[in-house]
């Protein structure tokens, strides 16, 4: 099943995606701005890693399409916690000119509604540098709360920086989308 959102569809990922995804972890621009390694990534290894990853039921990873541009990022709900209804969510949005067009945006509201009326998860969690602008606003639009600043917590860029993390109950969910009218 594909999710849909306003303007995207969030799909499964295939071996054709492969080049795309390698550009944007080999992005490094992108890569600054969000928590991880930041190493060359080849396509044989994307590759590798799409084959070993196929089918994994705690992490799941979908391609971000739009009818305009199709595929243009990539979005998660990764380390699913079955028990406690929980995952970890993140997004990467390939090149700049795809940004602050509403994409990411929509693509997030989906994932919820995803994770919040399909699978009955209970909260999501995530996390941002506070430079990244981008990110805070958009999450904070979708009704994301700041829980906590992990001082120091990732050396990247030669530096160690603090890691905001974040997180949206599925309460928070509804309470946005039942004043903004979202999904009417």
């Amino acid at each position: 099943m594909n999710i849909k959102g306003k303007i995207v569809t969030l799909r499964q990922m295939s071996l054709a995606d492969m080049p795309m995804i390698c550009d944007i972890f080999n992005d490094p621009e992108l890569e600054n701005l969000v928590v991880g390694w930041a190493f060359p990534l080849s396509i044989e290894q994307q590759k590798q890693w799409f084959e070993k990853n196929i089918g994994d039921n705690r992490n799941f990873r979908f391609v971000i399409e739009t009818p305009e541009d199709g595929a243009v990022g990539i979005a998660t709900l990764v380390e699913l916690d079955w028990k406690n209804r929980r995952a970890a969510h993140g997004i990467k949005l390939a090149n700049k000119e795809r940004r602050s067009k509403g994409i990411g945006t929509d693509a997030v509201m989906a994932i919820m509604r995803y994770a919040f009326d399909e699978l009955g998860l209970h909260r999501l969690d995530g996390a941002w540098f506070d430079f990244n602008i981008a990110s805070k606003a958009m999450y904070t639009k979708c009704g994301w709360k700041v829980e906590g600043v992990r001082k120091e917590y990732v050396f990247k860029g030669g530096e160690w920086r603090d890691l905001t993390v974040v997180g949206v109950l599925e309460s928070d969910y509804r309470k946005l989308i039942a004043s903004n009218h979202y999904w009417d």
